[in-house]
């Protein structure tokens, strides 16, 4: 099959989920033999990389700024994925489903929409852009052929809120395993020595709380923050003027020095309140990590026994659980074993790449069928 995949900022992934999924995604379905290509923003392209993985990257303009960045880069996708005349064209996120008409117009193509998370309620959207995806939302269930959840806690949104059934594929966890320490070594880290944190800093995703929380956690053990936000300089400034001498600021790290920083850490935090799946939750779990999570329903579909809860509206209860891990490291290691377990058993590329290309080809993937038991 010919397929595209458009709504993200492109591959390779220098951002968040939806580049992840579009990266290890397009990659396995190039090695199936599908022509695969991605739709890459201008901004995030690598230099001179027409072809990443096996699937081709098509570059793209679009306008850079908070609101439109997303939408007019889709449109602009969408154009041309209906001149390219895709056999399927997955586009994510509910913002693009006014475009998800465009790649239809060639009359031939199969349109399927990934929504994401329940977008519209992440604080740092006003009015205009919570209506946006309020609309978005519901086209989603109009304008698609078909709708991917990534999170049982979407689908039944999407079931309850419009009576309409999606496809449930959550991401993948099992990330190979990094060679080195270069990133460790550029930050002044050691393996098992520090707290991890990775997320975009904007409010919903609480690295304030966390590096609140972590002034109440005795000892040197460093707090590594790795992320960044281009629309959320005032939040971020913040976030700096709360943390303590102990916490590093990384920025936004990708490829293998996220690897390695993710696959080292001796406790991973998830502080996200808003969202579907997590890509940064699921792979600290396929690394073995012990990870301690917001108590969120959709953390908690990810997250289930293998990890440790905490409120994150009451950063004590993660002072208290940090504490607890780092005084005494070898009575947690079993949480090791079960992330591993539970990434082996639920969120593996193979099997999610497995259950898209059904999608893509037009069948059905019933709910038995999913890749969360």
């Amino acid at each position: 099959m010919k397929i595209g995949i458009l709504g993200t900022r492109g591959i390779p992934a220098r951002y968040g989920g939806f580049e992840t999924l579009a990266e290890e995604l397009s990659a396995r379905l190039a090695a199936r033999g599908h022509d695969v290509t991605v739709y890459t923003r201008t901004r995030y392209a690598e230099p001179g990389v027409r072809e990443w993985r096996g699937a081709k990257v098509r570059v793209l303009p679009t306008v850079s700024t908070k609101y439109l960045d997303t939408v007019a880069h889709g449109l602009v996708s969408g154009v041309d994925a209906a001149f390219e005349r895709f056999d399927a064209v997955l586009v994510c996120n509910a913002i693009n489903a006014a475009s998800c008409f465009l790649p239809r117009l060639s009359g031939r193509t199969r349109v399927v929409l990934n929504v994401d998370g329940l977008e519209r309620h992440r604080r740092k959207w006003g009015a205009i852009g919570r209506l946006a995806y309020a609309i978005s939302e519901r086209l989603s269930t109009m304008v698609p052929d078909s709708v991917v959840s990534d999170a049982r806690v979407i689908q039944e949104y999407y079931r309850r809120t419009y009576r309409f059934e999606s496809h449930l594929i959550p991401y993948g966890g099992d990330l190979p395993q990094p060679i080195g320490h270069d990133a460790l070594d550029r930050l002044g880290l050691s393996p098992e020595g520090y707290v991890l944190y990775v997320s975009r800093l904007e409010p919903e995703n609480n690295a304030d709380a966390v590096v609140r929380a972590y002034r109440d956690v005795p000892g040197e053990t460093p707090l590594v923050i790795v992320g960044d936000a281009p629309y959320a300089a005032d939040y971020v400034a913040r976030v700096r003027r709360e943390a303590d001498p102990r916490v590093k600021f990384a920025g936004a790290v990708y490829g293998e020095g996220y690897r390695q920083l993710l696959s080292s850490a001796a406790v991973y935090v998830q502080a996200t309140e808003v969202g579907g799946t997590h890509p940064a939750l699921v792979e600290a779990l396929g690394y073995g990590r012990v990870v301690c999570y917001n108590a969120t329903p959709e953390n908690e579909e990810v997250a289930g026994e293998a990890a440790l809860p905490f409120d994150v509206r009451q950063p004590a209860t993660l002072s208290r659980l940090l504490t607890a891990i780092l005084d005494d490291p070898g009575s947690y290691s079993v949480w090791k074993e079960r992330a591993r377990t539970r990434t082996n058993e639920r969120y593996r590329w193979e099997d999610v790449a497995d259950r898209y290309e059904k999608v893509l080809q037009g069948h059905t993937v019933l709910e038995g069928e999913s890749v969360i038991p």
